[in-house]
């Protein structure tokens, strides 16, 4: 998958124009086999692309901050627009994950 770069630690993935049940599995599938194969402390969810996103992408998000936390890595979301940004709080995500912009409490 070319949706992925690693530089040092950290591996950043450029999520697709739609974040939904066709395409996680896919993802989830190769981020774990480059944690796996690469030393990864972090792992950024690159949404510059995304327009949509449903469950099955805050399903894989979560999934992967499991991963990275039993690594004692972190997950990074960045390049968020308004309506992932309001999905993703809808969810409740940001109770794990930090947020583009937004402070940890």
């Amino acid at each position: 998958m070319d949706l992925m770069k690693v530089e040092g630690s950290k591996l950043t993935v450029f999520l697709p124009s739609e974040l939904d049940h066709h395409h996680t599995e896919d993802i989830r599938t190769e981020i774990d086999r480059m944690v796996n194969r690469h030393p990864i402390d972090e792992v950024e969810f690159d949404f510059s692309r995304t327009i949509f996103m449903d469950s099955a992408g805050i399903g894989m998000l979560i999934g992967r901050y499991k991963v990275m936390k039993a690594l004692n890595g972190r997950i990074r979301l960045s390049h968020l627009n308004g309506q992932i940004q309001r999905i993703l709080k809808l969810s409740g995500i940001q109770k794990y994950i930090q947020l583009e912009g937004e402070e940890r409490k």
